[in-house]
């Protein structure tokens, strides 16, 4: 029998066509081991929302490890001292792991790769993001072309199955409890609605199986809220619970050509890895250098605005419902992000990056390459994005994708407003009770808008 190997896990929580786990099964034994780094992420270390799935998430993989013979050790502090202290403990050769994008996990991959015999395979993206090259083997900048030179490479490899059993090593080796973390809120408990969801490998492979029985209506209602044709799967995928080729199998086979519009929001996750592949420091800085010299507004009363537009009390239904349906449940269905986004940055002149944050602590699929490149796309400083100068009415959005229902269901305020009425109940001459006010007019926002861009 080889010696003992680790599968470091991290934002690949699985077992199921997962190349670590496998290459390690082959080797046999292993243990799996999770590092909760607080500091190697600097001030993108997990949010708040983000925590709450991870507990659930690493309880599902501990009892799946322990069901086949396996075990997940759980340590907190720096990666590399705590992968050091575990390999010398049950003397592990080799550390298997799947590679990631963000910048410091490829800090850590280095820095673990000095170390040790670290060896990193690919699983997280449909194809890695260095292997999706223009004609004259450069990186792409611009989502259209990439799509199309990705959709050349596909499929991709056929899912693993999850191991039968895993072998452990017969040695004694200290975890922390999962509890002692705290991952959970608790005083008070802002999560008690977040049982819409059931994290977990399980858990995204139902998500899967509702999704594929209405794939085939994905283009067209995917931009009603009140409908939300959307698959919920970004969570499971963010915390790698499933896989992405194990998505574009299963869709392919069920809607054949018709999954092409979902497929490429899967390709757009890909993109948004290949961008901060590129450009690291994509979440804090512009990718267009004029913006640097932006007229953001900032002091009282910006912060005024802010704080009104995280309470869902901006007087603009669209974007309170999405913002209270992010509270309520560490979600924003896909349009509302956009609107409710725009409306931040277009309608307040308040920078992209303190949005950015707000979501990277209360989603539950905040992910780095996902948050920082959609969101400079709304804001126009991206390397591909929408220009500034298109700015979404949040009046018109609301009625054209049908967002009645969904506004009734998260503002209990205007749940009896009838009708049209309810995208703009101000405008429509109702003042319903506890409802604000617009906190600033759509003309005005837009003309403060395009003078700012033009300063």
């Amino acid at each position: 029998m080889s010696a003992p190997s680790i599968v470091w896990f991290r934002q690949d929580l699985r077992l199921t066509d997962q190349a670590a786990v496998a290459a390690a099964t082959a080797e046999r034994p292993w243990i799996g081991l999770y590092v909760l780094d607080d500091e190697a992420p600097g001030h993108w270390a997990i949010g708040g929302a983000q925590r709450w799935w991870l507990h659930n998430s690493l309880a599902a993989l501990g009892h799946m490890l322990a069901e086949k013979g396996g075990r997940l050790v759980l340590r907190r502090g720096d990666t590399r001292t705590e992968l050091g202290k575990v390999a010398k403990t049950i003397g592990a050769g080799t550390i298997h792991a799947l590679r990631h994008y963000e910048p410091w996990w490829q800090a850590a991959e280095r820095s673990v790769g000095d170390d040790f015999d670290l060896r990193l395979y690919d699983g997280g993206r449909l194809a890695p993001p260095g292997g999706v090259l223009t004609g004259a083997h450069g990186r792409y900048r611009i989502f259209t072309p990439y799509w199309r030179a990705l959709k050349d490479q596909m499929p991709p490899g056929r899912p693993m199955p999850a191991p039968d059993a895993i072998s452990a090593p017969h040695v004694s080796i200290d975890s922390d409890a999962l509890g002692d973390w705290k991952l959970r809120p608790s005083a008070p408990d802002w999560a008690k609605d977040f049982d819409v969801w059931t994290p977990g490998e399980a858990g995204a492979r139902e998500a899967l199986d509702d999704f594929l029985s209405v794939l085939g209506n994905y283009d067209e209602d995917r931009d009603r809220p009140s409908v939300d044709g959307t698959s919920r799967l970004s969570p499971h995928l963010h915390f790698g619970e499933i896989s992405p080729a194990t998505l574009w199998y299963r869709a392919a086979r069920q809607a054949r050509a018709g999954a092409e519009p979902w497929l490429r929001q899967i390709g757009w996750r890909d993109f948004t890895a290949n961008i901060v592949d590129i450009l690291p420091d994509y979440g804090d800085a512009n990718g267009r250098d004029a913006f640097d010299h932006f007229p953001w507004r900032s002091g009282a009363a910006a912060d005024r605005d802010f704080a009104a537009w995280t309470r869902g009390k901006t007087g603009y239904p669209i974007v309170d419902a999405g913002m209270r349906e992010l509270w309520a449940t560490g979600f924003m269905h896909n349009r509302v992000r956009m609107i409710a986004a725009s409306f931040l940055i277009k309608h307040l002149l308040i920078d992209w990056r303190r949005g950015e944050r707000w979501f990277w602590d209360t989603l539950v699929d905040a992910d780095y390459g996902n948050n920082a490149v959609n969101w400079q796309w709304v804001a126009g400083t991206g390397v591909d994005s929408n220009p500034f100068g298109r700015i979404m009415a949040p009046l018109v959005q609301s009625p054209k994708f049908d967002a009645g229902g969904y506004i009734r269901q998260w503002i209990p305020e205007l749940a009896d407003i009838d009708g049209e009425a309810v995208h703009d109940p101000h405008g429509a001459g109702l003042s319903p009770a506890g409802y604000p006010m617009p906190i600033i007019g759509h003309r005005e926002a837009r003309e403060r808008a395009l003078a700012a861009s033009k300063r």
